[in-house]
């Protein structure tokens, strides 16, 4: 096997867990919502699930490969593997545009689409939130992502450097240098979520932190060292599958 060959081996193993770990952790959707991943080694090709399977049964053969026109790029028997329509809407824009993001997670959970519907989005409450203090993005709900002209705008309201974004009345959206770090990202974005429902529900006065301590906060996330806690993150967490 060619070096290009095992990279792409190991990215379809690591997919693969991703998407078995977004199901333990409860944030899928049926057979909606898609997570891609970028070929070692390109610029414009990457896999995604085929599309009816469910994400506790994601194996590396269930992964299409396909670019950034679509076409699939693989020899497979009979009828070619089908691709989320508006997965690949989303995840083209993304790939084409930011090379520097190899992984791409989209969600629809309960409490993501209930804060990307919320006027203010995600509001500074907690630890978790406030990583995203000042890098977190937000896009205007369009319809279901089946307009390849969204990608543009998709990718205008990503930003050159953020990582992450709000779908406005839809879900989240959560990207990584690396598979381990898009894990970390949806995570912490997700448990953000479900703890900003959880206390506005309670119909108390918030505290907030000051604006100093978000900023501080967001920056000790950002501290040297990240990406060496995402992959501590990621090998413990695949002890669980």
């Amino acid at each position: 096997m060619s070096v290009a060959a095992s990279d792409e081996q190991r990215t379809r193993e690591d997919l693969a867990a991703l998407y078995r770990l977004v199901a333990h952790f409860r944030m899928t959707d049926l057979i909606d919502t898609h997570i891609s991943a970028r070929v070692p080694g390109t610029q414009d090709q990457f896999l995604i699930n085929r599309y009816g399977v469910l994400f506790h049964e994601v194996q590396p053969e269930d992964l299409v490969k396909i670019d950034g026109a679509g076409r699939v790029l693989e020899q497979h028997e009979g009828t070619p593997p089908l691709v989320n329509a508006a997965g690949f809407t989303i995840h083209s824009a993304v790939h084409s545009a930011r090379h520097d993001i190899a992984c791409v997670v989209h969600t629809h959970t309960a409490d993501g689409m209930a804060v990307s519907a919320l006027a203010e989005g995600l509001l500074p409450l907690t630890q978790h939130a406030l990583k995203f203090h000042g890098c977190l993005s937000y896009h205007d709900y369009e319809g279901i992502a089946l307009d390849l002209g969204e990608r543009e705008r998709l990718v205008r309201d990503l930003g050159p450097t953020n990582h992450c974004m709000v779908l406005r009345n839809h879900g989240l959206l959560a990207g990584g240098r690396t598979i381990a770090e898009a894990f970390v990202n949806i995570y912490y974005l997700e448990r953000a979520c479900q703890a900003q429902v959880k206390a506005l529900s309670l119909g108390r006065p918030l505290v907030y932190p000051t604006q100093a301590v978000q900023h501080k906060t967001a920056t000790q996330y950002e501290a040297p060292g990240a990406l060496a806690y995402c992959e501590l993150v990621w090998q413990a967490a695949l002890r669980l599958i």
